[in-house]
């Protein structure tokens, strides 16, 4: 009896012989052949859709990632080192003339591709990998589920603000945790804006009452009475805070004089639920829970400039775009889950998508025309979107809860989240720009609220 035993798997794996090379030509050869086939009139398919699945499925074939399909596979030499040029186009192109004057052969002349089906091929190559884990995650506790508070900021410097409960606490690049304010019990943070240049911090109260704080000296500045009721919503221009408040009333308040409240914007019925000033400082935008958005012009504060009331839900979510003058997105909540791009230069609608979700903040890139937005009920999710055409490019999952807060580093490339859940995550959405210092990078963190 013989005892040798023939062992076998149920798992093929494949030799690396030099017969590889060989198998990927006949490969090619087999599509090639396919190609003359499909060309044929009795093989010809009945839909453009058909062409560019053929097409993706012979770049997912042969591992090929870019908007072109096997025709240009001349320009991917690693699988024919050694083969003469004119080889490779009678392998590849056996449809052209093998010479080098005829160029690369693009889809529509070669394929017969229309434009539609080229510029989902090319998306292939176009659209960069983000990353849909955030890098890092921090515990928050004490950081409030509420709809209408704005308690995250990102200075300039790199140096994170956090409202948790009646304190505001720093974050600094170093990895330091600093408690800069507490504002006393029956009180609580909520809202905090950093200025333009990163020195002063605003923190607004469930009181009313808005501290300006120098973060360098940790000292307080000043402290404006101005409001009824809880201040949410705060934006900086130069020296002037505006701040919204629940006794639905906008102040312009001057930080450099005695006399702090230069101006009162009376507009909405309800809250004020965000406000964000151009990049011009120009315009202000302000969002209220009586589903408004009003825009108003830095040289008259009398009435808005321009009012729009397409939304079906409280307006929080707004984002101006650095890439295109006048141009405002706002988002809506529950009842109303779009994202609404205007011109405030005419005063129209460009383009309203609708999310799924309620749209609790919204932020453009610094470096490429896309944005961010951040939802609520019912999914809790991070979407990464191009603009032209409200093309989604990532789904960002991991809070539990509502995703209330947002805030971006100085040099365009991190986002930082936060949620009901108690937790801050910070993920990598956008391209870096390298002309801006990286001072804000992350690193390890030791604290005792932040951690």
């Amino acid at each position: 009896m013989n005892k040798s035993k023939e062992y076998t798997g149920d798992r093929f794996i494949s030799l690396r012989t030099c017969a590889e090379r060989s198998n990927k030509v006949v490969l090619i050869d087999e599509l090639t052949e396919a190609e003359h086939l499909f060309n044929k009139e009795e093989c010809t398919p009945s839909s453009e859709s058909e062409k560019g699945y053929k097409s993706l499925l012979q770049n997912q074939l042969l591992g090929v990632k870019d908007q072109y399909t096997i025709h240009q596979l001349s320009g991917s030499s690693y699988m024919y080192k050694g083969y003469p040029y004119k080889q490779q186009i009678s392998i590849l192109h056996p449809h052209k003339r093998a010479n080098k004057e005829n160029g690369s052969c693009r889809l529509p002349i070669c394929c017969g591709l229309g434009d539609e089906t080229t510029e989902t091929l090319a998306r292939i190559k176009e659209d960069r990998k983000i990353p849909r884990v955030p890098f890092k995650v921090l515990d928050a506790p004490a950081l409030r589920d509420d709809f209408y508070l704005n308690v995250v900021g990102w200075s300039p410097q790199g140096v994170l603000a956090v409202g948790l409960g009646s304190c505001v606490y720093l974050w600094s690049a170093q990895g330091r945790v600093t408690k800069l304010s507490d504002v006393g019990t029956g009180d609580s943070v909520t809202s905090v804006e950093w200025s333009l240049r990163g020195d002063n911090l605003a923190i607004g109260t469930y009181t009313g009452v808005v501290q300006i704080w120098d973060v360098n000296r940790l000292k307080q500045l000043r402290n404006l009475k101005a409001h009824e009721g809880r201040v949410g919503a705060l934006a900086w221009n130069s020296s002037v805070l505006s701040t919204g408040s629940r006794d639905k009333l906008i102040i312009m308040n001057d930080v450099k004089v005695k006399n702090h409240a230069i101006a009162c914007l009376e507009g909405h019925k309800q809250e004020i639920c965000g406000l964000k000033w151009s990049h011009d400082e120009q315009q202000l935008a302000s969002g209220g829970n009586d589903n408004k958005l009003l825009v108003w012009n830095n040289k008259s504060y009398e009435r808005p400039s321009g009012r729009f009331t397409d939304h079906a839900a409280a307006v929080k979510a707004l984002a101006w775009s650095p890439h295109q003058h006048g141009l405002l997105l706002s988002g809506g909540g529950t009842a109303d889950r779009c994202i609404r791009s205007w011109n405030t230069l005419t005063n129209s609608i460009i383009q309203c998508t609708d999310t799924g979700s309620q749209v609790c903040n919204l932020m453009f890139s610094k470096t490429v025309n896309e944005l961010v937005s951040t939802h609520g009920y019912s999914d809790n999710y991070v979407f990464v979107w191009k603009y032209e055409g409200m093309r989604k490019l990532a789904t960002l999952a991991g809070h539990t809860s509502r995703v209330l807060y947002l805030a971006g580093s100085n040099d365009g490339e991190t986002i930082v989240t936060g949620a009901g859940d108690e937790t801050l995550r910070f993920w990598k959405v956008f391209p870096r720009n390298k002309t801006l210092s990286t001072s804000s990078a992350l690193l390890t963190l030791s604290g005792k609220d932040l951690r």
